[in-house]
């Protein structure tokens, strides 16, 4: 019996070594089926299977997502507005290198925390391409829109709503955007398709 109980007890240390509290928040929240769950289970035998929950397709345009920052009482509802591809200059002194262009994405920031939200969005927004390559935010302007500035302050719930830039090779398809709290060192990231 001891020798089982320590067993027992190096796979569970092995197992919460292995844990990371890391995660990629991709799927939106759905709407609820039309038929409610309790319904349908009055319609069945008992011995039917229970109603199956509505799939979760992934984050698109549109779509908003939670992420938590480090910090309790973290926590913001993001939501990618629009996607600018290829974004002008906004004035002669931010134009892209030669063979780059600007591709512009608006985010909505909505606090849904208890903690004031104060951090540089683009620090935290990265685009990934259709192979795989990601990039950081520019520090450009565009004329898709108004940027976040440098530093945004959002209290618990308010909304900041920005572009953030990016610099890509003119070849480059982009395909997912992502945003991280806290400079992109916070558990949580989110990831939306932009795939046209």
């Amino acid at each position: 019996m001891r020798r089982l109980s320590v067993l027992l007890l190096a796979g569970l240390t092995v197992t919460a070594v292995g844990c990371s509290d890391d995660k990629t928040v991709t799927t939106a929240p759905q709407s609820a089926p039309a038929t409610s769950p309790t319904s349908a289970a009055q319609e069945q035998p008992s011995s039917a299977a229970p109603t199956a929950t509505p799939s979760k397709k992934a984050a698109s345009v549109g779509d908003t997502l939670g992420v938590r920052g480090m910090e309790d009482g973290e926590s913001l509802a993001v939501t990618v507005v629009k996607v600018v591809d290829p974004a002008g200059a906004a004035n002669e002194f931010s134009s892209p290198d030669p063979g780059t262009r600007f591709v512009a994405v608006q985010f909505r920031l909505k606090n849904t925390g208890t903690a004031v939200y104060s951090d540089s969005p683009s620090n935290g927004a990265r685009l990934v391409d259709a192979q795989g390559q990601q990039f950081d935010a520019s520090s450009d302007e565009t004329a898709a829109g108004p940027d976040f500035p440098g530093g945004v302050t959002i209290a618990p719930g308010d909304t900041g709503l920005g572009f953030v830039a990016f610099e890509v090779p003119v070849a480059s398809k982009p395909a997912k955007v992502q945003f991280t709290m806290d400079s992109g060192f916070a558990d949580d990231t989110g990831q939306w398709n932009i795939t046209r």
